[in-house]
């Protein structure tokens, strides 16, 4: 099944956020927008829509550290296994959840997934993608587990537990009936369109 058109639009960089992956979801997010981020990290996207696009912002994340970090920064974001669901969140409370390579490294990805699709009016979702040429090349010539530039773990101490590919991802998306507003898949930080399966190092779906 082809993969859904990329978008091709500019988007800008912010220079504070330097992940062009993280450019890219700010630039989804509207102004003044009710905002969970799940598995937030130490807040840089927070803080970043908090500062420039004035969001009303909550995160989840479950490394104390981080939490502590995001805290430092002002942030209201409390410490939480996502696996278990977001039962403290009423239905549609919340304009975007966002979930920013963390969707590869849970234990019950499609459980997470409804669960966004219960609390928030759209969803913003980015992981890698296993499909890449490399990914596919590292396995068949060394016949070990992959290990690449973009996903440089070994088998034993990768974060990474699950594999998905971007055409796994829709084929989710089509039996979810999640619809994707747009997709915007990159190679090494840049936009692109041919093939995004076999060429795209990450994906990012805005999703309603």
């Amino acid at each position: 099944m082809p993969a859904l058109e990329a978008m091709e639009e500019t988007v800008a960089t912010p220079d504070s956020l330097g992940r062009k992956e993280l450019a890219i979801i700010s630039e989804l997010v509207a102004d003044s927008a009710r905002v969970l981020d799940l598995g937030c990290g130490e807040g840089d996207l927070l803080a970043w829509l908090v500062k420039y696009k004035k969001v009303q912002a909550r995160g989840v994340e479950i490394a104390t550290e981080k939490v502590r970090r995001c805290v430092e920064l002002g942030l209201s974001v409390f410490q939480g296994d996502i696996n278990k669901g977001l039962a403290d969140y009423p239905d549609a409370c919340f304009d975007y959840v966002i979930l920013s390579q963390t969707l590869q490294v849970v234990r019950q990805p499609l459980k997470v997934l409804r669960e966004m699709r219960r609390v928030g009016q759209r969803i913003v979702v980015e992981f890698p993608n296993f499909g890449h040429w490399s990914v596919r090349l590292s396995l068949l010539c060394s016949g070990r587990a992959p290990r690449t530039r973009h996903l440089p773990y070994a088998w034993y101490d990768s974060p990474n537990i699950r594999v998905l590919t971007i055409l796994d991802f829709e084929e989710l998306l089509r039996d979810e009936g999640l619809r994707a507003e747009k997709a915007f898949y990159l190679r090494r930080g840049q936009l692109i369109s041919v093939w995004p399966n076999m060429r795209a190092d990450s994906a990012i779906y805005l999703l309603s």
